[in-house]
């Protein structure tokens, strides 16, 4: 099953917010198969952002994030047909047009879900999940990609 990630779990990771929430944010990253995961190249722009203007950084070490990121995971392209149907969702379901380009880039993947903390858990277009891995319960597709292998 394939997942798309949300802008917010790469910047816990990479400490922006609380220790507690950049330990939360490791462990469920390095328990992905991440063969699973893709990213949209959205996310990578809004990481930039958040590095440099939360936490500070300066644009040459957020730049040294982004390449890192990029490397980590298969990355979808934001096309014009995802651009397009992004509009539409943010139209339909009042979703900003950058999460909802996140969202449509993770259907166009064929992700089941998009982990993200500050996206509506639960919601649900085409064919993607919006699921907060950080919130209990977890849904169940996702305790089965957390689960150890045995």
């Amino acid at each position: 099953m394939r997942l798309a990630l949300d802008t917010n779990i790469l910047a816990y990771a990479e400490g922006v917010n609380t220790a507690e929430m950049k330990r939360s944010a490791v462990t469920v990253l390095d328990r992905l198969p991440q063969s699973s995961v893709v990213l949209p190249v959205q996310v990578l722009g809004e990481l930039f952002q958040v590095l440099v203007r939360k936490a500070h950084r300066s644009p040459a070490k957020a730049r040294e994030a982004v390449l890192s990121w990029r490397d980590s995971f298969q990355l979808v392209e934001t096309s014009a047909t995802v651009m397009i149907a992004a509009a539409d969702v943010a139209v339909t379901h009042q979703l900003g047009i950058w999460d909802a380009v996140i969202l449509c880039s993770a259907s166009e993947a064929k992700c089941r879900l998009l982990l993200s903390e500050d996206m509506q858990s639960g919601f649900t277009w085409g064919g993607v999940t919006i699921v907060n891995p950080f919130a209990p319960p977890l849904n169940p597709f996702l305790t089965a990609l957390l689960a150890p292998e045995q």
